[in-house]
């Protein structure tokens, strides 16, 4: 049975809503958001460390990230992203910062999904 819940940060993920590879999903009880293919945010709005947004990408982009927007902190529990709280003070300015970013396709933000094994292949072979 779906869940009836709605995540108040949804509306974060409507400025993909024009982009045709734009594709929302489900992911950790957050929804995030893929452009051409890649997981560049998630937004959820459950208890901290969970209240915001992740910013997907490598951990090799983080300083200049940072420093563009230092609300941005690696998150606690998913380091390899980066982190703001909807109770920051500069949530929407980075909010804003960060979708104009993905939307300009900034090859900082976005992570390749890992591909699915099939069910054959996690089964032993006999």
């Amino acid at each position: 049975m779906p869940s009836t819940i709605r995540n108040s940060l949804a509306w974060i993920l409507d400025a993909f809503e024009r982009d045709p590879t734009y594709v929302h999903k489900r992911m950790f009880s957050s929804d995030a958001a893929y452009i051409d293919g890649r997981l560049c945010i998630t937004v959820g709005d459950r208890d901290e460390p969970w209240n915001g947004m992740l910013v997907c990408t490598s951990q090799d982009h983080h300083a200049s990230l940072m420093a563009e927007m230092p609300a941005l902190q690696p998150h606690p529990v998913l380091g390899k992203w980066l982190y703001v709280s909807q109770s920051d003070p500069a949530f929407e300015s980075v909010i804003e910062r960060v979708v104009s970013l993905v939307l300009a396709r900034d090859p900082r933000i976005g992570v390749e999904p890992k591909p699915k094994r099939s069910r054959k292949a996690a089964l032993p072979k006999a």
